[in-house]
């Protein structure tokens, strides 16, 4: 008995002595102030069962009590929430270096990224900095991105296809008359877009065939990250209790590898041959054939490895860019009068016909606005990917302990009333000068002189694609405004409520009526 009260106490006072030293030396910094983790956790998941997208307005309301940076602690680490736009800049960007960790991989995703083996989730270390100086240099640096013009071409021309095809399989059936003009555009731009991407991935022109299976498998992919986190406990118990369910995420990482490893292969032999290849001379394969990792003895990828960048580079850049035009599109239709202008603007710089090519987006200021403006009011995500703490830092006077991850809230800092006027309207005239330039003064989309606005994340996390994705959104958004006029359904108003998928995206997708240009 007198054993089990030494131990009761024993474990009293290990619990309690942080608090306690806290309370000797009341300038020591403590975590940020936060609410009850086991009230949070009974009151919203247990009792509630909220979705991830439901918590973020709970969080949102929880800043309200206590303050621009709070904490929820974890039975594993403190979890910290950033609602402030200097708070934010002084993490990730001044303490960069500290808080540029990411969270320890767990099953499913330590199978499925090779341990890590990508960009996204691979800790802040030589592996990363190797992988991301080959996609920012070789394939997204200005000088690269020009060799994919055909590409973005014959997309854009197959998108103009299946917008003049009208109708399709997710459109219901209504008398012909009153659907002659009408679109449901989003799953469009979304194959679209990854039709594009696959073309850049591979080097190849494939058909739409096997565009769909790569697609296919990808989605199959995405979703396993979120249905399978019971792998994240006791994996090796849960792959055994679990075995079906295991063995279904084997088996569709072993069929994508079969979809890509022959791509893959194609192009190292026309590598070896010389041969640059029909449609384009350079695709992230070929700078993934030639990578070698220093600190593993100077080897090459194996091909899992390839195969998995290779599914982070499709999966990163389609939804956040399909969802990102659709929503700038949604705006435009919604709001005739930035449609008349930008159509003007185009006008001005292309002579009619022509097709409008990557150099013409640098003389449409007004185009780069509504760009900007969309990914403001529309970020393609609520919350950045986590930062972990790599140390123990010190963040607004707060402890920020190692270990503890770092949740930054994107569209509060865009809807910020403090800094943006009418922060709900769609207006890119906010970021025109008055001799009709793009003010780079109102806001630095990378936020590496202060943070008004982060659609792509900051510091030395910032999604490397937001310059192919800003190149992207211009170039479809120009063109498509040029092709088309849009206009609202007949009868129907542009519903801006937002839903959640892989990304934030229309709860109720865009209808539009389209006429070509000249055919009104």
């Amino acid at each position: 008995m007198e054993s089990w009260i030494l131990v009761l106490l024993s474990l009293t006072l290990t619990l309690s002595l942080p608090f306690l030293l806290s309370k000797l030396n009341p300038k020591a910094p403590s975590l940020p102030p936060g609410p009850s983790t086991i009230a949070f956790f009974a009151k919203n998941i247990i009792f509630k069962k909220k979705s991830l997208f439901e918590l973020e307005q709970v969080i949102h309301d929880l800043h309200k009590t206590y303050g621009p940076i709070m904490s929820l602690r974890t039975p594993s680490h403190p979890n910290i929430f950033i609602e402030d736009r200097e708070i934010a800049h002084q993490a990730l960007v001044q303490l960069g270096s500290a808080i540029a960790d990411r969270p320890p991989l767990k099953e499913p995703m330590i199978y499925l990224t090779c341990n890590g083996h990508d960009i996204n989730t691979s800790p802040h270390g030589p592996l990363w900095r190797l992988l991301r100086r080959n996609l920012t240099s070789e394939m997204l640096h200005p000088s690269s991105v020009k060799k994919f013009a055909p590409a973005r071409s014959w997309a854009f021309k197959l998108l103009v296809s299946k917008l003049n095809a009208r109708g399709g399989e997710e459109e219901e059936e209504e008398e012909e008359e009153d659907r002659e003009n009408e679109v449901i555009p989003v799953k469009k731009f979304s194959f679209t877009m990854f039709c594009l991407l696959v073309a850049m991935c591979f080097g190849q022109k494939l058909d739409e065939e096997e565009i769909e299976e790569i697609r296919d498998i990808q989605y199959s992919l995405l979703f396993l990250f979120v249905r399978f986190n019971l792998f994240a406990v006791l994996p090796r118990v849960m792959k055994v209790l679990f075995r079906r369910k295991w063995n279904q995420i084997v088996g569709i990482r072993r069929r994508q590898a079969e979809i890509f490893n022959p791509l893959i292969r194609a192009r190292k032999e026309r590598k070896l041959k010389g041969d640059k290849g029909e449609f384009l001379p350079y695709c992230y394969v070929d700078s993934l054939l030639d990578l070698e990792i220093p600190e593993e003895g100077g080897r090459k990828l194996s091909e899992d490895e390839i195969v998995n960048l290779c599914h982070e580079f499709l999966s990163g850049g389609t939804e956040t860019t399909s969802a990102g035009l659709e929503w700038i599109m949604a705006e435009i239709v919604k709001h005739q009068e930035v449609q008349r202008k930008l159509a003007e603007e185009i006008e001005r710089v292309i002579p009619a016909n022509e097709e409008i090519k990557e150099e013409d987006l640098q003389k449409m200021p007004y185009l780069k606005a509504v760009v900007v403006e969309g990914l403001r009011r529309h970020p393609p995500a609520h919350f950045i990917l986590p930062h972990r703490a790599a140390r123990d830092v010190k963040l607004n006077n707060y402890l920020i302990p190692k270990g503890s991850e770092i949740h930054t809230n994107v569209v509060q800092l865009g809807w910020d009333e403090k800094v943006w006027e009418d922060p709900m309207e769609f207006k890119p005239e906010r970021f025109i000068k008055g001799n009709g330039d793009f003010s780079d003064e109102v806001v630095d989309i990378t936020g590496s002189r202060e943070i008004k606005m982060m659609p792509f994340g900051a510091g030395r996390r910032i999604c490397p694609g937001y310059g192919l994705a800003m190149l992207h959104l211009e170039y479809f958004v120009a063109n498509l405004v040029r092709k088309f006029e849009w206009r609202t359904a007949e009868g129907q108003e542009v519903d801006l409520t937002e839903g959640f998928e892989i990304t934030t995206v229309m709860k109720n997708p865009l209808r539009a009526q389209i006429f070509h240009r000249g055919n009104k």
